[in-house]
């Protein structure tokens, strides 16, 4: 289902500790079968998607710079996420920015409103 995905968000460059979720269809039926619209589930404060991509993580300062002697290699280091593309991402709704890509919606999500990441290792 996520690789279907991942050709048309290519383009994208993750920033920062952010990560790019392609949210899970929102319409849900009840135990009786009747069917909730997606309306009724957005209201809600946590919602889940699949993880399409991530950024390269937290930025952290470099120790180079206190020693002048030493070539300045101006290269940034991160601090990896435990999101990996493909995950099932538990996350906090107001935490998040909604796009609009090719008519599919999406979500960017910092790496810290993420709650609970669901991992299929056979996907690995």
């Amino acid at each position: 289902m996520i690789q279907e995905y991942l050709n048309s968000v290519e383009k994208f460059i993750v920033v920062g500790d952010r990560v790019l979720i392609k949210p899970r269809d929102l319409e849900t039926r009840t135990k009786s079968g009747l069917v909730l619209p997606a309306t009724v589930k957005e209201k809600e404060d946590i919602h889940s998607g699949y993880v399409v991509k991530t950024g390269p993580g937290y930025p952290i300062p470099s120790n180079e710079i206190d020693e002048s002697w030493k070539e300045d290699t101006n290269e940034t280091k991160y601090i990896g996420m435990q999101a990996v593309e493909g995950d099932l991402a538990i996350f906090l709704k107001d935490q998040t920015h909604e796009i609009e890509f090719e008519d599919e919606k999406y979500l960017i999500c910092p790496h810290g409103a993420i709650l609970l990441l669901i991992r299929d290792e056979m996907a690995l």
